[in-house]
């Protein structure tokens, strides 16, 4: 694997990385940027000139990640070039919600072939429900295959967000990416940070993602109790308070976060990023700084536990929108914490997200949504 790196901003327009230089084709590309950025169009056109001949990915972000640095409005790209795996990509349009399952097998079922052993998602962060699309790859893919990525971002906004293959971006778009072969080694993480608060109430109605009680009160009535001043800037200041979930996967008790993305005062509702089944016992969660930067710290080390005793080459990192707001000035921490348990070898990229996709632990397949977490996906090929 050999990987060359360049970020670019509006001051000092696009500046090499000088770590690697390619001198090879790379298969994919990964463009991480400003939405308005995206928008525009003029920062893809001068990466498609860059590399004509490859596959380009292209997200919108709440905050992008080259190396140790976090820039916003800014665009970073990693350009990899595989030496002995092969690349597959599937897209998909969705108009809403509801298509996010059908969504999810359709990508599943293009990639679906010999000598798939990863896949990476990155898709809307607004229109797709995570759960539901997630619950598409699960129902799909062998139970060896395994499935990382992110919802994609749109700053703390929370209007639109981009996703686009070989173009600038567009709403709605998913975007899935097979690895086949068995020279390629993955490893993944996600951790979050998060101190539980309150009592643990009850789910007593919900529909899919949108949550309308708990313990058969009003959520949003509930939910502002607890916030006090700082509900007056719902749903943004709802990125500091998460609900945590304890939802039942194949048998097993699993702990997942949810993250605000909307309320209805009509209906005193609250809309999610995943879906809020009805039944599940639910508890609000708050900021620990040190505990965050511990998170991401144990992140990097779950993300190459499947390494062996071999050094990660790439590391993709996706960390929630939340967390970038909690840790303001000092984000940058924890893509050092990340740094400082996967090596100095390992070219960083990543963005910050309305929502991560991960397995619950390294020795587990099965895709679960989070939110507020840090997730890290790793990447070696052996000789």
């Amino acid at each position: 694997m050999k990987i060359e790196q360049k970020f670019w901003t509006k001051v000092d327009g696009w500046v090499d990385v000088p770590k690697g230089k390619l001198s090879e084709t790379p298969q994919w590309v990964l463009v991480f940027g400003g939405r308005k950025l995206l928008e525009e169009g003029e920062r893809f056109k001068e990466v498609k000139a860059m590399y004509p001949k490859s596959r380009i990915l292209s997200c919108s972000t709440a905050g992008e990640i080259l190396d140790t640095r976090v820039r916003n409005d800014s665009i970073a790209l990693s350009a990899v070039f595989f030496e002995k795996t092969t690349l597959t990509f599937s897209e998909v349009t969705v108009e809403k919600g509801e298509d996010s399952y059908e969504a999810g097998r359709k990508l599943a079922n293009d990639l679906k072939k010999d000598g798939l052993t990863h896949v990476m998602v990155f898709s809307d962060g607004l229109r797709v429900n995570g759960t539901k699309l997630v619950r598409g790859f699960n129902d799909v893919l062998p139970s060896d295959v395994s499935v990382t990525g992110g919802l994609v971002g749109d700053g703390a906004d929370f209007k639109k967000t981009l996703v686009g293959l070989d173009e600038s971006g567009k709403e709605g778009k998913i975007v899935a990416v097979g690895f086949y072969g068995h020279a390629l080694k993955i490893g993944y993480g996600s951790l979050g940070g998060w101190d539980p608060f309150g009592i643990e109430r009850t789910i007593t109605k919900s529909k899919d993602n949108v949550l309308y009680e708990l313990d058969g009160q009003p959520a949003l009535k509930l939910y502002k109790e607890y916030l006090g001043e700082q509900a007056n800037g719902l749903p943004g200041t709802g990125l500091l308070f998460p609900l945590r979930l304890r939802l039942k996967n194949v048998g097993k008790e699993v702990e997942v976060v949810r993250t605000i993305l909307g309320i209805s005062e009509a209906d005193q509702s609250m809309t999610f990023a995943g879906d809020m089944p009805e039944g599940t016992p639910a508890m609000l969660m708050k900021a620990n700084f040190e505990r965050l930067i511990d998170g991401a710290s144990g992140a990097g080390s779950m993300s190459i536990e499947s390494l062996g005793s071999g050094k990660a080459e790439l590391a993709i990192l996706i960390s929630c929108v939340g967390r970038i707001m909690v840790l303001k000035e000092r984000v940058e921490e924890e893509i050092e914490a990340v740094r400082a348990k996967i090596g100095n070898e390992a070219a960083i990229v990543g963005f910050y997200s309305y929502g991560e996709l991960c397995p619950v632990a390294p020795t587990e397949k099965q895709c679960e949504l989070h939110n507020q977490t840090m997730t890290i996906t790793t990447f070696r090929e052996e000789s």
